[in-house]
């Protein structure tokens, strides 16, 4: 399983960064992440469309992927597995996760994602939603080899 992370800004060191890093060393899957920023000076619609081309730009070729909006679509653990799983033997084992900026993700991502999830109705800061997003891969990983990390 090859697994990308494509997220608008840089996550510097410190605490998320450390975070970020644990899983990354826990999981047995191949692990990228891409990180985009805007040229200085853009704001609102002309920031979101310019990190929104990066954010295109940087996604593998022949990935599924999984966009993380607030308004996507409620998943729970087990589901987020169920779909990764599917991507690792119907979707050629590639997936792509795609975080916005602060101000969300373009039209153009929007529409490009195969599905689109969220972490609920509550708006998390976009640095935050990495370190959420690496936990729930790596919950998603040992879910699916039987792992008792995970209890439902």
């Amino acid at each position: 399983m090859r697994i990308t992370v494509c997220a608008v800004g840089r996550l510097k060191k410190g605490p998320w960064h450390e975070l970020v890093d644990e899983y990354i060393k826990r999981l047995n899957w191949s692990v990228t992440i891409a990180e985009v920023e805007a040229k200085p000076g853009l704001s609102g619609a002309a920031l979101k469309d310019e990190e929104g081309q990066l954010l295109l730009k940087s996604i593998p070729d022949d990935s599924q992927i999984i966009s993380l909006d607030e308004r996507g679509k409620e998943t729970s653990s087990l589901e987020l597995s169920q779909k990764i799983e599917h991507i690792q033997h119907h979707g050629g084992g590639k997936v792509c996760f795609v975080i916005g900026g602060a101000d969300g993700l373009s039209d153009a991502v929007k529409a490009r994602a195969d599905q689109s999830i969220s972490f609920g109705r509550t708006t998390w800061p976009h640095m935050m939603v990495r370190v959420m997003l690496f936990e729930q891969i790596y919950r998603a990983q040992q879910i699916l080899c039987g792992h008792p990390y995970h209890r439902e």
